[in-house]
C-alpha cells in the first residue's frame, strides 16, 4: 500500500532543506526583494519540472530493463541523505550571499546542474513511487508533477522570508541543523522499512 506519509515526509524535508535553489532564492530575495526575485523562481519551477519528468521516465524505463536496480538505488539515495544529514549538521552558522545577477533563464538553467533535484526525483521514484504505481504514466506524471510543485512551493517560501529565513537560520543554525539532519537520516532509514 501507498504510504503518503512516508513519500510526503522524504519529499518535504527534501524540498526545505538549503540546496541550491533554496539559497539562491534567499539570497536573491534578500537583495532585491520578493517580486523582483519571483521571475528566477519562475525558472526555477519550469526547469524542475522539465527535470522531474526526465527523472520519472529514466526511472520507469530502467527498472523496466534492469528490475534489480531498485536496491542499489536506494543504497545510494540513503547513502546521500546521510551525507547530506552530515552536511547540514556541519553547515555553518552563517549564510553566506551570492550576489550574481538572475533571473527566469537562471533560474531554468540552474534546474539541470543541480544534483539535489536529480536525487530527489530518483530516489522517490524509485523508494516510494515505482513500486505501486509502475507504468501507470497519469499517475507518474502527476507525482512527477507534485514533486516538482513541492519544490518550487519550498524555494518560493525561501524567497519570501529571504532576509527574516538568513536571520532566523543564523540564530538557531544549530537547532534546525540538526533537526533536519535527524530527519534526513529518518529518510534514509525509512527507505528500507
Amino acid at each position: 500500500m501507498f504510504s503518503w506519509i512516508n513519500f510526503l515526509s522524504y519529499a518535504i524535508i527534501t524540498a526545505v532543506t538549503p540546496g541550491p535553489n533554496n539559497i539562491m532564492s534567499m539570497s536573491n530575495a534578500g537583495r532585491v526583494g520578493f517580486r523582483r526575485s519571483f521571475p528566477f523562481n519562475l525558472g526555477i519551477g519550469a526547469g524542475f519540472s522539465i527535470v522531474m519528468l526526465i527523472c520519472t521516465f529514466f526511472c520507469s524505463t530502467l527498472s523496466t530493463v534492469v528490475p534489480k536496480i531498485k536496491m542499489p538505488m536506494l543504497v545510494i539515495g540513503a547513502l546521500y541523505m546521510l551525507r547530506l544529514a552530515h552536511i547540514t549538521f556541519k553547515s555553518p552558522t552563517v549564510i553566506e550571499e551570492d550576489c550574481t545577477r538572475i533571473g527566469f533563464s537562471s533560474g531554468l538553467t540552474l534546474q539541470f546542474i543541480n544534483p539535489k533535484i536529480y536525487i530527489y526525483g530518483i530516489v522517490s521514484m524509485e523508494a516510494y513511487i515505482l513500486p505501486y504505481y509502475h507504468n501507470e504514466w497519469g499517475a507518474l506524471i502527476f507525482f512527477a508533477l507534485l514533486l516538482a510543485a513541492i519544490g518550487f512551493s519550498f524555494t518560493v517560501c525561501w524567497s519570501l522570508f529571504g532576509s527574516v529565513f538568513k536571520l532566523l537560520f543564523s540564530k538557531y543554525a544549530r537547532i534546525t541543523n540538526t533537526v533536519m539532519a535527524l530527519l534526513l537520516v529518518y529518510c534514509a532509514v525509512s527507505l528500507f522499512l
